[in-house]
């Protein structure tokens, strides 16, 4: 590579990934004007809209928060090839739309660096950059995820090498997000709960939230067990999920860290496809702490993960040269004014040091703590805090079902926000158990 070339690469290294600021903490804080979610929750099971070969396409939540939920088996190539046959239009509109979006972003960083340097990125290319980043990780990644894509493009027509760039964009902007696992003392039913959350605080001035979708896959055999992907047509990256194994993941991507956090590198395993590997493979939470140990890891993240057979939850302060382990006993960061442990519950506002959020989520935790449920963790304390802008998963694994929330799609009414919107519970038993249409024609013949 020539000398622009490579000063390209660590400029762009600089600006879009290593955007820390040790012993800084985050400015934002919950709306002023935050109040409680009063939708009732839609509990009307998804109905069937289109069917092909490997796949089955169905609709899911109220007349104005309505999300595709796609059921894909077989092989990774067949799971693509259902999900681009399916969801084609949502994919020529939605793909396209990030990759514009993401072209969008570029100039903006192009007006903040000096002249030469924006020359170098004018002439080189945004996917340079991506190609680069794809170069970096591609051997810590499970080839199967490439052979997904690969169907998605071949059934769809989007451009393959646009699908493989886009999904490298999560590692480039992580994203301020919430999470909290609740067992124990402080849920309703003592005794056999855990619920956790998921709360998505990302881009919603994207193409994202017009093209919202679950994705259930159905792996053959070899290739894990069924899980749900909650996300967008096309991503098939883990960004929020759940498996059949009621195992479900939580992630806020750290901006603010302390000494907690010891370094990042940007060759390993991205994160998205390692939440993936976990909701997918692992069968226990000890099985994912091995999985991120023997790792490749990379960027500073909040992690969580949850485990309803044995009603565990921990989180994990994870970065290239970090892996700690928290629950409710050595949480961190310990503030007792604005992140005070809680018996039972583990949570972060945000961010890794914002007390802000970290302050509102902990008051809501309290007030409701002994009888956090489902419903107020959605009508209040979601909405309270005011996070979760772009998608929410709420997770009460013990009872196998899933509440989902959505930002408002440019063609929908009503209030802007995931958390502000009518969530939509998903039996996830039941999802798990639809059947493909190659078994439906057996058992009809």
């Amino acid at each position: 590579k020539s000398e622009k070339m490579r000063l390209f690469v660590f400029v762009v290294v600089l600006l879009l990934v290593v955007q820390t600021c040790f012993g800084a903490y985050c400015h934002g804080k919950p709306s002023k004007t935050a109040a409680p979610n009063t939708n009732p929750i839609n509990m009307v099971a998804p109905r069937l809209i289109n069917s092909t070969k490997n796949g089955k396409l169905f609709i899911a939540g109220g007349s104005n928060n309505e999300f595709l939920v796609a059921h894909v088996w077989g092989t990774p190539y067949e799971m693509g090839y259902a999900q681009g046959v399916m969801m084609k239009k949502q994919l020529m509109g939605m793909l396209p739309g990030i990759w514009k979006y993401l072209e969008e972003q570029v100039e903006e960083v192009m007006k903040k660096v000096p002249e030469f340097i924006a020359k170098i990125i004018a002439d080189e290319g945004l996917d340079v950059a991506l190609d680069l980043t794809y170069d970096w990780t591609v051997k810590y990644t499970g080839a199967y995820i490439y052979e997904e894509m690969k169907g998605i493009a071949d059934a769809s027509g989007v451009d393959y090498k646009m699908i493989r760039r886009i999904h490298q964009l999560p590692g480039l902007t992580k994203g301020s997000c919430s999470m909290f696992g609740a067992w124990g003392s402080a849920v309703k039913n003592s005794n056999t709960d855990l619920l956790q959350l998921r709360a998505l605080d990302w881009i919603v001035d994207g193409p994202f939230q017009d093209y919202p979708a679950v994705v259930v896959y159905h792996p053959n055999e070899g290739n894990g067990h069924p899980f749900a992907n909650v996300g967008f047509s096309g991503f098939i990256g883990s960004i929020s999920g759940m498996s059949s194994n009621k195992m479900a993941i939580s992630e806020i991507g750290v901006t603010y860290p302390d000494s907690t956090f010891k370094g990042e590198s940007r060759f390993g395993i991205p994160f998205i496809f390692l939440l993936r590997d976990i909701i997918q493979f692992d069968k226990t939470i000890d099985s994912s702490i091995n999985r991120m140990i023997s790792a490749k890891r990379t960027c500073n993240l909040i992690l969580g993960v949850g485990d309803g057979k044995e009603n565990e939850f921990r989180g994990f302060a994870y970065d290239a040269m970090t892996l700690d382990i928290f629950d409710d006993k050595n949480l961190l960061p310990d503030n007792s004014t604005w992140h005070p442990r809680i018996d039972n519950v583990v949570y972060w506002g945000m961010d890794w040091l914002c007390p802000a959020y970290s302050k509102r989520l902990s008051e809501e935790i309290t007030k409701y703590h002994g009888n956090i449920t489902p419903e107020n963790t959605i009508s209040n304390i979601v909405a309270m805090t005011t996070t979760g802008n772009l998608q929410v998963s709420v997770y009460d694994l013990t009872n196998n079902a899933m509440y989902v929330s959505y930002a408002k799609a440019s063609y929908q009414s009503g209030a802007a926000y995931a958390y502000e919107r009518q969530f939509t519970k998903l039996d996830m038993t039941s999802l798990f158990a639809v059947t493909s249409p190659e078994e439906d024609n057996t058992h009809r013949n």
